[in-house]
């Protein structure tokens, strides 16, 4: 009796599936924090841009596009967010799913037919989770699309705190802090796209 016990005591797969979920979620939330930082910083370098007047025309110019920016990637996150907010439960299922049929496989393995409605069960386990999987891959083709999508926005950002930071020469005696300013945009927009570099690289499924 003890032997049958030990045997199925079978290890859960499907594990690494939820660590990815939330490993994907943690970025996304990282990103919609970073975007905030932006919008923020955006602001004051539009009100530095005003106090250094005409000298920091064209900087003010590129503050606002740089705010414009913030909010089309706060909207972008939160595409994003809404389209993983379910998943981390769709993924219990595929694990909890995934443990069943690992069980009833081994209760079959050692009793054979001699369990009725074991196999039937097992079948119909097996066709939630082709479902259950299906669904996740859905999920997972459109999440890499939206993390594309994203990237080229981040591509563009990357070029706003370039050309502010050639701005920021002209800026007079305010020349330092705007320079400063968009330093840190530049920084900042670096480390969005190492977090959506993650998320391109995560699977919520294995292929």
């Amino acid at each position: 009796m003890n032997a049958p016990d030990r045997n199925l005591h079978v290890k859960a797969p499907g594990v690494s599936e939820l660590a990815r979920i939330v490993r994907v979620n943690e970025e996304i939330k990282a990103i919609v924090s970073t975007a905030f930082r932006i919008n923020l910083m955006a602001l004051n370098a539009i009100f530095l841009a005003k106090r250094a007047g005409n000298a920091a025309l064209g900087f003010g110019v590129l503050s606002n596009e740089l705010r414009r920016f913030a909010q089309e990637l706060t909207r972008h996150m939160a595409t994003l967010r809404d389209m993983t907010s379910g998943s981390v439960g769709s993924v219990t299922g595929v694990v909890q799913q995934q443990r069943t049929s690992a069980i009833l496989a081994e209760a079959i393995r050692l009793s054979g037919d001699g369990v009725p409605g074991v196999r039937e069960a097992r079948r119909r386990g097996a066709t939630r989770l082709a479902e259950q999987q299906a669904c996740l891959r859905s999920l997972d083709l459109r999440l890499r699309s939206a993390v594309e999508e994203t990237q080229q926005l981040v591509e563009l950002g990357g070029v706003l705190a370039r050309s502010a930071k050639i701005e920021a020469a002209y800026g007079g005696t305010f020349s330092p802090a705007l320079m400063q300013v968009s330093t840190d945009f530049a920084e900042v927009i670096a480390q969005i796209k190492r977090s959506l570099e993650v998320l391109g690289k995560e699977r919520l499924v294995k292929d």
